[in-house]
């Protein structure tokens, strides 16, 4: 069965901006994150987990100005499940550029 490769963009803000939701147990295979400003930013990245809770797959992160990170890359990937949220927050407005690849309904 053919997969159904997703992806997102964002711009990130400083508050929590929200990247996807899962509609099925979707794989996140790759996150890039792109300082655009002068000055170094911190970076959160993390899931909302049954809307309760919050699990970080990065806190203040730093990324220096004008450069990038990967987050997710080299064969590595996360599972979400229905209904989890992807969100990213910069402590700067309007700072960084996320682009999230995602495998959607991950089948057999």
């Amino acid at each position: 069965m053919a997969q159904d490769f997703t992806r997102y963009a964002v711009e990130a803000t400083n508050s929590a901006t929200t990247v996807f939701t899962a509609n099925s147990n979707d794989a996140v295979i790759g996150i890039r994150i792109a300082n655009k400003v002068t000055s170094a930013i911190a970076m959160d990245v993390f899931v909302s987990v049954g809307g309760s809770q919050t699990r970080f797959i990065c806190k203040d992160l730093s990324i220096p100005p004008n450069s990038a990170v990967e987050l997710v890359s080299g064969g590595a990937k996360f599972v979400m499940q229905s209904t989890d949220v992807l969100k990213v927050e910069s402590d700067t407005a309007s700072s960084a550029d996320v682009y999230v690849s995602v495998v959607d309904s991950i089948s057999a």
